[in-house]
């Protein structure tokens, strides 16, 4: 086990900050107070704009559900098939309590 007392390579590209975060080295009290209200107004905007946090899980739902019927395109069909039949119970039963 040798120790090597090289330095440890940094990166001089910039890293992106997220909005809600806030970067370090902000000196100036009134730009530190500035930034630290804009990510707390953007985090707040994350939290509550339902429609897009919705449009999110239903992207990233699609995505898993694109991956598994590319992987195993035979449980997927299987599990369309199966969706599908209990929709249609479902609707069935629903049909049949309506009409009583």
């Amino acid at each position: 086990m040798s120790s090597s007392n090289s330095p440890v390579p940094v990166s001089r590209t910039p890293v992106p900050v997220p909005r809600t975060a806030v970067p370090y080295g902000i000196a100036d009290p009134v730009v530190q107070a500035r930034t630290e209200l804009t990510a707390a107004l953007a985090a707040i905007e994350q939290k509550v704009n339902y429609p897009r946090r919705i449009l999110e899980v239903k992207d990233r739902s699609v995505r898993r559900a694109r991956a598994f019927a590319r992987r195993n395109p035979g449980a997927a069909t299987a599990a369309m098939v199966a969706g599908a039949a209990a929709v249609g119970v479902i609707v069935w039963g629903a049909v049949r309590l309506y009409i009583r």
